[in-house]
C-alpha cells in the first residue's frame, strides 16, 4: 500500500489544526513532521511541542523526520501514542546502529534518511535494523525545492537491495514531490510519499490530497 504523508512544514501554522483536519478528511494517511535545528540544516522549524499539540486532534500517525544534530538527545521528546516513525539522518549519527536501537527501545519504528549526495552503501550494515529508509530528493532544510532526478535511480537501487537481502523496511521519499513526478516515484518502489508545498499551498487542499491518492 502506498501512503501519502503531507508535511506540516508547509501548513498554515495560524490554523494548523484546521489544515490537518483537511488532509485527514480527504484521506491522507500520515502526518510528516519536519524538525530542523539551524545547524544540521540551514533553517529552524519547530519542536515536539507543536507536534504534540495535534495529539488527540487527529487520528493520523506521526512520521517524525529529525534534521538535527545529536538526535539521540531528543528522540524521546517525539514519542507519543501516535508516533509511528522517528527518522534520523545517517550524516548526523556517528553511531547509527545505536541510535536506531534507541528509537526501537521506545516502541517506535526507526528510520534513517540519506541526503542526495550520500551513497546507499553507507547503509550496508544496518539495513536489517531499519524500519524505514528515507531518500531525500532535495537538499534538506527548506520546503518548495525542485526534485533532484537522481533520487529516482537511488530508489530503484534501494528497492533492489531490499529484495536481495530480504529486508522489510518501508521506502520513503521527501522533497519536490508533485502530481507530475509522483507516479514515476511510486513505480520505482516508494511506499510512503511526503508532499508539502504541493499539498498545503494548493488552492483546494482536500482536492489536492484526493488527486495524489488517485495516482496511487
Amino acid at each position: 500500500m502506498i501512503r501519502l504523508a503531507p508535511s506540516i512544514l508547509s501548513a498554515d501554522f495560524s490554523r494548523l489544526g484546521e489544515d490537518v483536519a483537511l488532509i485527514e478528511r480527504a484521506g491522507a494517511h500520515v502526518i510528516h513532521v519536519d524538525v530542523m535545528d539551524g545547524h544540521f540544516v540551514p533553517n529552524i522549524s519547530y519542536g515536539a511541542t507543536v507536534m504534540k499539540s495535534l495529539v488527540g486532534r487527529t487520528k493520523l500517525p506521526f512520521d517524525v523526520h529529525l534534521m538535527i544534530e545529536h538526535p539521540d538527545q531528543y528522540v524521546e521528546d517525539f514519542v507519543t501514542d501516535q508516533t509511528e516513525f522517528i527518522t534520523v539522518h545517517q550524516e548526523a549519527c556517528p553511531h547509527l546502529h545505536r541510535t536506531l536501537q534507541h528509537i526501537k527501545s521506545l516502541g517506535v519504528k526507526a528510520g534513517v534518511a540519506l541526503n542526495p549526495a550520500t551513497s546507499l552503501s553507507t547503509l550496508d550494515y544496518i539495513l536489517e535494523d531499519a524500519d524505514l529508509v528515507l531518500i531525500m530528493s532535495v537538499n534538506p532544510g527548506f520546503g518548495g525545492q525542485k526534485f533532484i532526478g537522481s533520487a529516482l535511480e537511488k530508489v530503484k537501487v534501494l528497492k533492489a537491495l531490499r529484495d536481495k537481502n530480504n529486508c522489510d523496511f518501508t521506502i520513503e521519499i521527501d522533497g519536490g514531490i508533485n502530481l507530475e513526478n509522483v507516479k514515476p516515484v511510486t513505480d520505482a518502489g516508494v511506499e510512503l510519499v511526503v508532499a508539502g508545498s504541493s499539498v498545503f499551498k494548493a488552492s483546494d487542499v482536500e482536492k489536492r490530497v484526493r488527486e495524489f491518492l488517485s495516482v496511487f
